[in-house]
């Protein structure tokens, strides 16, 4: 059973609502994301969305998408973003954590490739902004896997 369903199970049988938070990765820079992760869990976060910082996230509004910027200032890629999920993992086994970002650095790491390393590090989910459902066949193939 994944992370998503044993918590969605959890809570349910609690009668409770999820507690939902998002963070951009790397913002200010990458020491600060895994701490970050660990005190909201022990605030009583649920589930962790994590953004993939993008240099051009247009469905966001201005307070995300400046900490996009600083993100990538710090030198923050999608590849970083799994290394911090790893590392985040290593103490946490039970929170799930779902990323959230844009195409363009999923499809220029490779669908396989990304689905690949996106089970190996402990990400449960993806919410891809810009990726219609109608196209989204490929990807959820190999993700599925």
């Amino acid at each position: 059973v994944s992370r998503l369903s044993s918590k969605a199970g959890l809570l349910r049988d609690l009668g409770k609502k999820a507690l939902v938070t998002y963070i951009v990765a790397g913002d200010p820079d990458q020491s600060v994301t895994v701490p970050l992760l660990h005190k909201l869990v022990a605030a009583g976060v649920d589930v962790i969305e994590l953004g993939v910082p993008f240099s051009d996230p247009e469905a966001e509004g201005p307070v995300i998408q400046r900490a996009h910027e600083r993100a990538l200032r710090a030198g923050t890629c999608l590849l970083d973003v799994m290394q911090l999920v790893e590392e985040f993992r290593s103490l946490d086994q039970e929170t799930p954590v779902v990323l959230m970002g844009y195409l363009n650095p999923i499809e220029k790491m490779g669908y396989e490739n990304f689905a690949q390393k996106a089970s190996k590090c402990g990400i449960d989910g993806t919410i891809i902004v810009n990726l219609p459902p109608e196209e989204a066949a490929d990807l959820s193939r190999y993700l599925e896997q």
